[in-house]
């Protein structure tokens, strides 16, 4: 049996390896490392593959927020609304441009944003909404919008864990993860659904005027050469990147297919088992498991992942401590009960190995395992 990783990015290389040297070399023989050729044919052929006007390619997720952000022309001050459940990325960028992050409750089943949270968490000082498409599949995007236009705020999408998702409208149209709201975001992190040998991150957008400003902001604030009309950043997805993620664009509806099947095993495993809450899909979302993530019931946590690592099987808690409990985020505003599903399931998740590659013996070999620690 292959040795069994949280994310098998060498046997996934090895599937494409000669597209992809392929695609480093074209760049090293041309030498146009930034904003080369592969910037451009990659930035093309993601706009087609989400059906968005405009995809700004940038140097990781997190610029991709901040970017984002900078041109919403915020003020200090202003407030913007996202989940205390999620990688710290997501409030960091808030706070660091002097914005007030407002944080918000999950819901207990897919672990997204909660509906009534949000609408509770609005003030005259409210600005914009971040909805974390947690996991892999899509918060609820369509009451999302609703709520966004009643009072007038942005939405900024993000899409690190969802690239490739569909999200479901009532009348059954669809569209893909981070192209619903004015900005989606995306990073491209080696171990995302969709990930480069380094960094790197994208930002989409449908509005001509957004996709304008941050164009420019990506680029020091540069309109035109040497002329800086705006404060802006140095933000690039460098060439071999590009290289990298235009050939694994195209394999990305397989990869979510390879994650789909080892879901589904997982599921099948764990079904009813009392200690145990397999990941709930919702209706109106796909769902592209860049985690799998199960819920404990009654289950030592420190002592499973113990008896997991003993099997040389990697298990991860994403995320240990609510960004409301976080130091660097601790504020009045909150206190210790105030985001009951967040510290519940920051509490209890574990998520096991999940990626493209993992075969039935893996799987197998990982349920049985887990299995014969809790069923004891």
């Amino acid at each position: 049996m292959r040795k069994i990783q949280m994310v098998d990015l060498k046997s996934q290389y090895e599937k494409i390896k000669p597209e992809v040297d392929k695609g480093i070399q074209e760049v090293i023989d041309n030498c146009a490392f930034i904003n080369g050729p592969a910037v451009h044919g990659f930035q093309a052929d993601m706009e087609k593959y989400l059906d968005v006007k405009h995809v700004i390619p940038c140097a990781n997720g997190t610029d991709a927020l901040q970017v984002a952000m900078m041109a919403l022309g915020l003020k200090p001050g202003d407030e913007v609304i996202t989940v205390s459940f999620t990688f710290i990325a997501t409030a960091e960028v808030i706070a660091l441009l002097g914005f007030t992050p407002v944080l918000v409750d999950v819901d207990p089943e897919t672990f997204n944003i909660s509906i009534e949270s949000l609408k509770k968490a609005i003030t005259p000082k409210t600005k914009a909404i971040v909805p974390v498409h947690l996991f892999g599949q899509c918060a609820d995007m369509e009451a999302i919008m609703e709520i966004a236009k009643e009072h007038n705020l942005f939405v900024i999408e993000d899409t690190c864990q969802a690239i490739g998702a569909d999200y479901i409208f009532k009348d059954g149209t669809k569209k893909k993860a981070g192209t619903i709201g004015h900005i989606g975001c995306t990073s491209f992190f080696p171990s995302k659904n969709l990930g480069c040998y380094g960094d790197g991150g994208a930002i989409f957008t449908n509005d001509d005027e957004l996709d304008k400003q941050m164009k420019v902001v990506v680029n020091h604030g540069m309109v035109v050469r040497y002329y800086h009309d705006f404060i802006g950043v140095n933000s690039r997805l460098d060439s071999i990147q590009a290289a990298i993620l235009k050939v694994k664009l195209q394999h990305l509806d397989d990869y979510a297919k390879a994650r789909n099947y080892a879901a589904n095993y997982y599921n099948t495993a764990f079904a009813n088992h009392s200690k145990i809450k397999t990941p709930v899909t919702a209706k109106n979302s796909t769902h592209v498991f860049h985690q799998y993530t199960l819920v404990l019931n009654n289950v030592d946590r420190a002592a499973l992942i113990n008896h997991m690592t003993a099997k040389e099987i990697p298990a991860m808690i994403y995320y240990p401590v609510p960004l409301h409990m976080q130091k660097a985020y601790i504020d009045t505003r909150y206190k210790a009960g105030d985001f009951p599903v967040t510290e519940d399931l920051c509490a209890s998740v574990i998520s096991l190995p999940m990626h493209s590659e993992l075969d039935d013996e893996q799987l197998k070999y990982i349920t049985d395992s887990l299995l014969e620690f809790v069923n004891q």
